[in-house]
């Protein structure tokens, strides 16, 4: 056949059955692995997705004030399938956020980001950040009420920064207020400088995750702790395994299946559930819309900074969190990873999600 000699003839030139054994049918997964690890795999189909509808809206997007929210309404009835294209794209970057916070929740539960894997848990930490980041510069891009008005009460926080807050609040929007250069960064932010980080940080974050290899999940008395103290390096393998391709793969295709009949459900049935009307009125410096919040995911930021007595205190409260996030493996030391055996971290970890939650829908009816 065709298919077979052209794939002898690759193969005599880069050894492809070699790779395909090595990093595939070769690649052994632990025996009692979940659905919670397929997560990865969602998210870098979600990126990619999120690259090619991102492409597509930015041969009719036209980054200026004036013509920014004509250009999406162009693409959103004059462009053919113009309408899919972008809902996708903006609701992408929500599922994005959802699926991501779903994932660190499996990596915290499962104690995923203990030694030696917190280098992992950094990188991952660190692409939480820039996700939000990206989400953030391209909520400006439709130059709405809803979006200029919102990224005027983000660079606002800023200010409550001593000394360095309101130089950092001009550098942010290229000025004293949002405006034509704040587009400007933030378009060059959201479609280049952003998306090439993450894309470099993704890759260091799969090659920490072959180097370290894949951890077992904490069920039953051996997989509870991690198995071997960290003294020199050593690759987690797991013999006797099951074969990442086809059996693994399989599971990674039923999680993004999954993802992708909610994705297509909110996109066709609920497309609006994520915009509010402020979102089809063009901007306008000179009015402020009457109850401007921004997206799900910066509500609990928004109203930790409402209910403390002054923005330098919640910023203050909101960085102590994060920097405790990031360093929870250097914190965390116990061998221990099955979360029913450590019930300070299970209480800490489920009492800062409610809050965190409760802090959200405060956000959103407040």
């Amino acid at each position: 056949m065709l298919s077979k000699r052209l794939y002898d003839w690759i193969d005599l030139r880069i050894g492809a059955r070699e790779i395909v054994k090595k990093e595939l049918t070769g690649y052994l997964l632990p025996k009692k692995i979940n659905e919670w690890y397929s997560l990865g795999s969602v998210l870098m189909v979600i990126f990619g997705l999120q690259i090619a509808t991102g492409m597509l809206l930015m041969v009719y997007y036209v980054p200026d004030p004036e013509k920014a929210f004509k250009s999406i309404t162009f693409i959103m009835n004059e462009v053919p399938y113009g309408w899919l294209i972008r809902l996708c794209h903006a609701v992408g970057s929500n599922m994005m956020v959802a699926v991501l916070l779903l994932h660190m929740f499996s990596v915290l539960m499962m104690g995923s980001y203990k030694s030696p894997r917190e280098l992992n848990w950094l990188t991952g930490f660190i692409l939480f950040c820039l996700i939000q980041g990206i989400s953030l510069t391209g909520y400006l891009a439709p130059w709405s009420q809803l979006s200029f008005w919102a990224t005027t009460v983000a660079t606002n926080s800023a200010a409550a920064i001593p000394v360095i807050g309101p130089y950092l609040v001009e550098f942010m929007r290229g000025g004293k207020l949002v405006g034509p250069p704040t587009l400007g960064r933030f378009f060059a932010l959201h479609v280049a400088v952003l998306p090439a980080v993450i894309a470099a940080l993704v890759g260091a974050h799969l090659f920490l995750l072959k180097r370290t290899g894949i951890s077992t999940p904490p069920s039953g008395v051996q997989q509870s702790r991690n198995p071997w103290p960290v003294e020199s390096y050593r690759y987690e393998s797991h013999p006797g395994g099951i074969p990442f391709f086809p059996n693994y793969a399989l599971q990674d295709l039923t999680s993004i299946s999954v993802y992708f009949a909610v994705f297509l459900a909110v996109v066709f049935f609920a497309p609006n559930f994520l915009f509010t009307p402020d979102a089809f009125v063009p901007a306008n410096p000179f009015q402020t819309p009457a109850h401007i919040k921004p997206e799900w995911y910066f509500l609990a930021n928004y109203q930790t900074l409402k209910i403390f007595p002054s923005e330098l205190l919640g910023l203050s409260v909101q960085v102590a969190a994060m920097t405790l996030l990031a360093l929870l493996p250097f914190l965390d030391r116990s061998p221990e990873r099955n979360p029913l055996k450590r019930p300070l971290f299970l209480v800490c970890s489920i009492g800062g999600i409610l809050i965190w939650i409760g802090l959200t829908i405060w956000g959103h009816y407040s």
